[in-house]
This record gives structure tokens, sequence and C-alpha cells, in this order.
């Protein structure tokens, strides 16, 4: 906008000319980190859902200089979050509480409403979240609850170092759309693994996720993620004609293995890591981590341990990135490898 000139940007601020300054501070993991602070006249907490209580009992009392305001954006996740309670369920006298969703968006894409379009056919109660501001009403039956985080992390570039500071990898899995299903590329990390005691935090980095993608597209959209040419992609083995194309263009790709439970092996492999955070960049995957779930008994509604259907495809590329380390549990299917 040409006032490059009247600011200075730092590694966690930008200071004006004028002495205004704004800091950009993660109040999610580490709330101490403001109680010192003062002067502020505008705290904006973005991706506010996931901001415990604690949090905010040390946030509101620090923002106190007269006239100061605190902004509040969210996706709502579950309704007992303390961020929906706090300013939905119950807001205090002087809170102004707008919901706001692609209706009221005059730029909305028509590439988001393809996707809008296809949630609401597939699963109208994960679309009712994601894109009508509704809680989620499946928390107990959650593939991956209590295991993820969204937050901003950097790989080092140099190889060297980035084996010093423990990260294997990156794996990329591709999951391919039918129909009107999307395409997904995604690239994984695994940090802090240790042979025979410690598998580390998977770190997801990069998505590609395309909804109705033509087979000559496909290359197209792998090439967003950096280094997709470069390094083995693991891909669905249900489409060796897709498989065969984005070859033929130069990607190194090949077909993963599956077998009877392979679902549920990569699942037991995700919930083992010590932890899997998400570059926020990648919003279908943190989408999808939300929503991912078991299914429910139809009368009793109790969680059943086979997956619903939907809310998997990143999920599923990534398990297929990962699929050397997943091991099967079927004993038939043991045999079988053995024997060749």
């Amino acid at each position: 906008m040409g006032l490059a000139h009247k600011f200075e940007v730092l590694t966690q601020g930008i200071r004006g000319v004028n002495g205004s300054e704004f800091i950009f501070v993660g109040v999610g993991s580490n709330p101490e980190k403001v109680m010192s602070m003062e002067g502020i006249d505008i705290a904006w907490c973005e991706q506010a859902e996931r901001m415990s209580a604690r949090s905010w009992e040390i946030l509101i009392p620090t923002v106190r200089r007269p006239g100061s305001e605190i902004w509040v954006t969210f996706n709502p996740d579950e309704e007992n979050d303390p961020t929906y309670q706090r300013f939905v369920v119950d807001p205090p006298p002087d809170c102004i509480s707008l919901e706001v969703n692609w209706q009221d968006n005059p730029w909305f894409p028509e590439e988001l409403r393809a996707e809008k379009d296809w949630l609401y056919r597939v699963d109208p109660e994960a679309a009712a979240n994601v894109w009508g501001g509704e809680c989620r009403r499946n928390a107990s039956a959650q593939i991956l609850r209590g295991k993820y985080v969204v937050e901003s992390f950097a790989v080092p570039e140099d190889d060297f170092f980035r084996r010093e500071a423990g990260w294997d990898g990156p794996y990329f899995g591709a999951d391919w759309g039918f129909s009107s299903d999307p395409t997904v590329l995604t690239k994984s990390w695994i940090r802090g693994a240790k042979r025979g005691s410690s598998r580390g935090t998977l770190c997801v980095e990069h998505e590609a996720y395309g909804v109705g993608v033509e087979i000559v597209r496909t290359p197209a959209l792998f090439d967003k993620i950096p280094g997709a040419r470069q390094h083995l992609i693991r891909a669905d083995n249900a489409r060796p004609e897709t498989i065969n194309h984005v070859r033929n263009d130069g990607f190194r790709i090949e077909p993963c293995e599956k077998w009877k439970g392979s679902v549920e092996d990569g699942i037991a492999v995700l919930k083992s890591f010590e932890g899997i955070i998400i570059h926020p960049r990648c919003v279908h995957t943190a989408q999808e981590a939300r929503l991912w779930s078991y299914r429910r008994d139809r009368l009793s509604g109790d969680v059943l341990p086979d997956v619903a259907p939907g809310n998997d495809h990143c999920f599923d590329s990534i398990r297929y990135g990962l699929g050397p380390m997943i091991k099967t549990t079927n004993t038939l299917e043991v045999w079988r490898r053995l024997c060749g």
C-alpha cells in the first residue's frame, strides 16, 4: 500500500514511526507472557476457539487502558469451550457479539462455494459447523480429540540443521477425488522421534486441496506444495490411471499399500504420536481434525468402533504418506506379506 517506509518489521512485531507498535504473542500456549504488558489499546485474539479459561483470566485484566478494546474472532468448536461460553452463551454487558458467515462475504469465491455445497451434500452436520457457525455435536466421537493443535511452526531449510534439530521427512501423501470429492496432497514431518522410545510429533506443513479436480489439472494442484516434484509421494492405490498421469508429468509417485484394517492401523499410528501440529495454512486439515469421527449408533447414540465416512481426505493422504511406518495387526495379512 506504499506505506513500508512508515513501519519497521521486527521478528515478533511491527513498529510505526509515530510510536505505535503491533505485538504478536501466542496467548493460547503462553498466556503468562502478556501479564507484564501495559498500554495496550486493542488486543485482537484470532482463532480464539482454543483459548483456555486461564488465558482469558490473564488477558482481560491486562487490557485495562481507558478506551481499550478486545476483539475476538473464532470458528465455534464445542459448546462448552471457554470462548464460546464467555462471548456467545453468556456475554458481558459491554460485549457486541456478531455471527458472520459466508453469506456476509461479498467476495465469496466460486471455489469455496463448491466446497461448501459439497460438504452440505455429504455431511450436513459437519457443514453446519464449518460453514454455518454452529457448534460441533460429536465431541465424544472425535477421533483426534485432544491430540492436535493448530499453530505455526518453521522447518529448518538447511538439511544439516534440520537433522540436528530432529526433523525427519518430508512425507508426501495423496488422496484422489471421486466425482465431487476433493483431491488432496499433504506434506508432513516428524519431529523429535527417538528410536525405540518416542514416536515424536507429527507436523503437517502444507496441503493442496481441490474439489472436482480433473485429472489433467492434478499436477498443477500438486505444484502448489514446495518440493512435491523432488520427493516421493505415496498415493491412494485405487486410481492407477491417475498415478500414471501424475508420474508421466514428472512426479515421483507410487501406490500405497492397503489391507483389511489398514484405516484402523493408520489411526492407531496417528494417535501414538506425542502430538499433531497443523500449520494454520492447512485449513482443510484443521477442519477435518475437528470433524473426523467414529460412527454413532442411530438409536442409542453410542460411539461405535468403525469410522464414519467423510471428513477424512486430508488424513487419508497423511496416512498414505506415513505408509511404511504403519504395521498391520491382521494376522492373515502378516502371513500374506511374509509369503510374498
